[in-house]
């Protein structure tokens, strides 16, 4: 019975190949969707899975309270890690990750590049498992001056990755060995590096870091149970440990699971409060509707063809086929066009996949080898298969032979209902779709065009190492490009201009309340700071080389730290930070967006201290061209310290990196939803062929009788743009809420106009017109003979 229902089915689409094509065709674009997002989800859920012991790994969060509410933070006292080993017995490792340059210059007498640095305890690597190439992960960071490679970054400085043994110059000042080289990580693991250093070689570079106490918050702690089922009892341990070594501290850690680490990174008042997941969310959802749209599609066109299929349903069972026989034939042909559309979908993901990987610079590609790529394939050729032949197999299974055999007229007029509920459906998701594509755009626009109170047109940074970090080489180096006509101005900062900095809560200032522990920003700079990164000063005066001060007691302040102290009179006033002594503000820096798009300025704090600075801002000279002024300060920098190849930055590129997951909702949005009018599209062309056959003897005396081709059209147009119009009416509210709960976790938001709302009840009302005055303009032009002819 099978192979004889499967002949028919493949008959069947052979004989309707214009109606298979076009079924095809929606399934296809709506499967290569879905798989496409699907299998973006599975890259992000499968973060940090690779490692064997992943629900054992626990990162630690810190909470500080500023003014009764919880800040969160990853930083942690680098104290802790040893005392939870010592005091917590369900720990198994613990490990310290420090803070701070991510890249260092590693060279051999051939070869120098920056490498990804981390500087980790050596139980680091009985926490996470990697794949050792050579060495072993027992002894890969016993020795201070160790190193371990990855296998690429041991092929680019030596050409091969067997180089165990072998010697490297690290920052150009000492010589380590190589211990170990372990295979390249995947790029969905999220402490990324090319370099592992052990943290007893960092402490010997910074001999400060051991001094450190209870309250410096200054590296990452992780820590691995011996029993996952310890997790409460080690939790509230941690919780406890800070205020046991330091009873003045309002600090507290606690455990988060590692595995959710990169989804569920955005915390509120010391709770997870989403984070990417909720972009994973939604792409699953985006998913589900462009396939139960395109599914829908399926079902409105199989349908529509039920005056075709009616005397064959009743000719079978006049011949004695059952109505399950029946709806199993339904249901293997939706299954047998479900598996050529996924099919069709497959070469079309294998053909935009690169772009795709492009745009989100990530890497995926399908694992045909792996038992759940087949899995997942055969679940969705099944779900699409039943979900989208279901509906149209209970329906023309259930024609009774009698009324078909005799004539179709009235068949299928209970079906109606159902197939405009399907269409509403359809356009329902797809209006939501438009309306937040718009809603994204415009926030988009919003970042990109709200001034950021600063100017990074023009505006480079260069890492200070090398013979920068001595001060005479570093004028040197400015005086010349100033002289060469290349920058306007040039100052140091703490770190990369657009990423995060240091806090602090022991500055205060007059009048301050006792139980205010607010937290500030603090970042080091240098001379004609306000001048080169083009902001402007709303009081005071910027650092200058004519104040001996300005690098000892002088500060500036941002307009946020001034509404912080609640300062009417900022400049001149005398604040104090822990125990050095007293400091005076001597300007007020107008706020402005750096590292957060679409938020707030933070209350910042500026002091000058050349030596406490790692990057170096230019302002470029507008009049010189762009190309050169580059070319320029590389050769120089060659000339001048030629040991360390400049890695140029410019801020505008930082800018746009932080808008990278807004353009890509951005563009997923609009592209689906496309992509989901279109389907939608060929849903409702569906409903319009089957309204045209059921109406054609009805139009065809209209015709006899004197009606004209536009009172046709209105006649036959009018119930489809009520359809459209109740859609939107569903639609509407459910996309504003969407909208206005996506909108809220930006500072600076687009208000929520009419305008979005507007542009889709016209949008889709064109396009439903368009649509079906395509079908109706053919059945209002037909031969009135041809439909009268029998009667």
């Amino acid at each position: 019975m099978f192979l004889i229902n499967f002949k028919i089915a493949l008959r069947s689409l052979w004989k309707n190949k214009g109606f298979s094509l076009i079924n095809i065709g929606g399934l296809a674009i709506g499967l290569t969707c879905c798989l496409m997002l699907l299998i973006y989800v599975n890259y992000e859920w499968s973060y940090d899975k690779q490692f064997k012991d992943i629900d054992r790994i626990y990162a630690t969060k810190l909470t500080l309270n500023v003014n009764g509410k919880l800040l969160t933070t990853d930083a942690t006292p680098n104290k802790l890690a040893d005392a939870a080993l010592l005091t917590v017995p369900t720990m198994e490792a613990a490990s310290r990750i420090a803070m701070g340059d991510a890249t260092k210059l590693f060279g051999t007498a051939n070869n120098n590049f920056k490498l990804t640095t981390l500087n980790v305890d050596p139980s680091y690597l009985k926490i996470f498992d990697y794949k050792f190439i050579q060495g072993s992960p027992e002894t890969a960071l016993s020795e201070p001056n160790s190193v371990l490679l990855t296998a690429s970054a041991a092929k680019k400085l030596f050409g091969s990755v067997n180089v165990l043994g072998s010697s490297v110059k690290w920052d150009n000042k000492k010589i380590l060995k190589v211990s170990a080289i372990v295979e390249d990580l995947p790029k969905n693991t999220t402490h990324q590096f090319e370099a592992l250093q052990p943290w007893s070689f960092f402490e010997s570079e910074n001999p400060g870091e051991k001094d450190n106490g209870w309250g410096a918050i200054t590296c990452f702690t992780l820590f691995k149970l011996k029993d996952k089922a310890s997790f409460e009892a080690t939790d509230a341990a941690i919780r406890q440990l800070i205020k046991k070594n330091d009873k003045k501290s309002n600090l507290q850690a606690f455990l988060f699971p590692f595995g959710k680490y990169h989804l569920y990174n955005h915390f509120e008042n010391g709770k997870s409060a989403g984070g990417r997941i909720d972009q994973v969310r939604l792409f699953i959802f985006l998913a589900f509707c462009v396939l139960l749209i395109a599914c829908i599609n399926y079902m409105n066109l199989s349908t529509a063809r039920s005056e075709k299929r009616a005397r064959e349903v009743g000719v079978r069972k006049a011949l004695g086929a059952s109505r399950k026989t029946l709806i199993g034939q339904f249901v293997l042909e939706s299954l047998v066009l479900s598996f050529i559309a996924i099919l069709i979908a497959f070469v079309l993901l294998e053909v935009v996949l690169p772009y795709f990987n492009n745009l989100l610079d990530i890497s995926i590609h399908i694992n045909y080898n792996s038992v759940q790529t087949w899995i997942t394939l055969l679940s969705l050729i099944l779900f699409t298969g039943v979900l989208a032949g279901c509906y149209p197999a209970f329906y023309l299974s259930s024609f009774t032979p009698v009324k078909v055999l005799k004539g179709f007229t009235g068949i299928g007029k209970s079906s109606l209902p159902m197939r405009k509920i399907l269409v509403v459906v359809q356009f329902t998701i797809s209006i939501c779709m438009i309306v937040c594509a718009i809603v994204i755009y415009s926030q988009l626009q919003l970042m990109k065009n709200k001034p950021l109170g600063f100017n990074e047109n023009n505006l480079v940074e260069l890492d200070l190492e090398g013979e920068w970090l001595k001060p005479q080489k570093l004028e040197i180096f400015k005086t010349e490009l100033k002289s060469a006509g290349v920058i306007a101005s040039a100052t140091e900062f703490a770190s990369s201009f657009t990423k995060g900095g240091t806090i602090t809560g022991d500055i205060t200032w007059p009048g301050k309340a006792a139980n205010d522990n607010s937290i500030i920003d603090y970042r080091s700079t240098g001379f004609d700071f306000v001048k080169t990164i083009g902001t402007s000063l709303v009081e005071g005066r910027d650092f200058s080389r004519e104040f001996v001060a300005d690098t000892a007691t002088s500060v500036l302040v941002n307009e946020a730290m001034v509404k912080t102290m609640g300062l009417k009179k900022p400049v001149g006033t005398t604040i104090n930070w822990g125990d050095n002594q007293p400091l005076q503000i001597i300007g007020v820096v107008k706020d402005y967006t750096n590292e957060h798009l679409g938020a707030k300025a933070k209350p910042t704090l500026f002091y000058c201290n050349i030596s406490q600075s790692r990057v170096l801002l230019l302002r470029l000279n507008p009049d010189q061209p762009l190309s050169k002024s580059i070319q320029t300060i590389k050769d120089v920098s060659l000339q001048l310290n030629p040991s360390y190849p400049p890695n140029i930055q410019f801020i505008s590129q930082g800018m746009q990196e932080m808008m990278k997951t807004e353009r890509l909702l951005s563009v997923l949005s609009n592209l689906f939803g496309c992509f989901a009018i279109f389907i939608s599209c060929l849903g409702l062309l569906g409903l319009a062929l089957y309204i045209a056959e059921q109406r054609s003897k009805e139009i065809s005396i209209r015709k006899v009788l004197g009606a004209d081709l536009k009172s046709i059209l209105v006649l036959l147009n009018k119930d489809f743009i009520k359809l459209v119009i109740l859609s939107n009416m569903i639609a509407i509210p459910a996309a504003y809420i969407i909208a206005v709960r996506w909108l809220q976790k930006y500072d600076y938001k687009v208000p929520m106009t009419a305008w979005p709302f507007l542009i889709a009840l016209f949008l889709s009302v064109f396009i439903a017109i368009i649509t079906v005055s395509f079908q109706t303009v053919k059945v209002a032009k037909a031969n009135a003979v041809d439909a009268l002819k029998y009667e």
